[in-house]
């Protein structure tokens, strides 16, 4: 199996040095590069081509929001993990908007940035619906009315079972287990996974599942 293509962004030389530390051994990780602000991060992930980049969110030049969101706008774009310091905070809710995976603690364990890394290499988020949740919460009173509606009317261009697939997205399951409740073939389930980013121009199964949060759906079962 080819070695997980890792790129480390962080402002700071002793984080990415002691990333470097950290996960530099792993036998299914190569460590191709390091950028120390977001702008930097662009033209060394063109060079080097990285299958997940770990991203510092605060940073000068250009920040972990803008460099993420750009990165995923590209063609084969890599897997992003947002570095942070704050499990709950609105920039992190806004860079998994932006298309990263997920995110993990800076003070979090070299087996828990590792297992992260290689879930999202693997197509998995790393992000339980419970801190979905927790993070929604933390979005703006005034703007929840506003991103409800909006969410439910980007929904609505979906047909029902792409709808009803969105919404188990959305409480954190995988496909097999979507397959399962709502009677498909996992391959059918995924899909209308691909529909559904498709239709909605989206490009992880984490935008979807904000997308339903944000919509409220998963308190009306």
């Amino acid at each position: 199996m080819n070695a997980i293509r890792l790129l480390l962004v962080d402002d700071d030389a002793l984080v990415r040095s002691g990333l470097t530390f950290m996960l530099g051994g792993a036998h299914d990780v190569e460590i191709v590069g390091e950028a120390a602000d977001g702008a930097q991060a662009l033209d060394v992930a063109a060079a080097v081509r990285p299958d997940v980049v770990l991203m510092d969110i605060r940073m000068p030049v250009m920040d972990g929001l803008d460099a993420t969101e750009r990165l995923r706008a590209r063609p084969d774009a890599p897997e992003v993990v947002v570095l942070t310091t704050f499990h709950a905070d609105e920039q992190v809710l806004r860079a998994l908007r932006a298309g990263a995976a997920g995110f993990v603690l800076k003070d979090a364990t070299p087996a828990e940035i590792l297992g992260a890394v290689r879930s999202v290499a693997a197509g998995d988020p790393v992000l339980s619906p419970a801190v979905t949740r927790q993070l929604i919460s933390h979005a703006a009173a005034a703007d929840r009315e506003t991103r409800t509606a909006g969410a439910r009317h980007r929904l609505a261009e979906l047909a029902d079972r792409e709808r009803e697939v969105a919404v188990e997205v959305g409480r954190g399951k995988s496909n097999a287990e979507i397959a399962a409740t709502l009677y498909l073939s996992v391959a059918t389930v995924k899909a209308h996974v691909s529909r559904v980013m498709t239709k909605l121009g989206l490009n992880n199964r984490v935008q979807i599942a904000l997308l339903v949060h944000d919509a409220g759906f998963l308190e009306e079962r």
